[in-house]
């Protein structure tokens, strides 16, 4: 996203009292007690098995480690997740995950 359009939605944020992970196309990110995940505005599932999972981003990926993890409900831009969640790390672009 060019520099001067990133400014503007920053600003339009928060003149608007919006949240920015909408006004920035941010990843949302809700955990409970490390047994479900919620990822909101994703791009789409990189890689998945029991023991990780990998989102595409704006900027870059995520990567959520864990055990015995089924992904229970999937969508355009949300993604939740159950099992045994031990970690989750962001890898921006032009830095390759693990």
């Amino acid at each position: 996203m060019p520099r001067v359009s990133r400014k503007l939605r920053k600003w339009t944020a928060a003149i608007l009292d919006l949240p920015q992970d909408v006004a920035l196309d941010l990843p949302r990110v809700t955990m409970i007690g490390g047994i479900q995940l919620t990822v909101e505005n994703h791009r789409g599932v990189i890689h998945f098995s029991p023991e990780s999972l990998r989102l595409a981003m704006e900027r870059g990926e995520m990567e959520v480690s864990g055990e015995g993890l089924v992904i229970r409900n999937i969508g355009a831009e949300e993604v939740f997740v159950e099992g045994r969640i031990l970690g989750v790390t962001l890898h921006p672009k032009g830095k390759p995950a693990g």
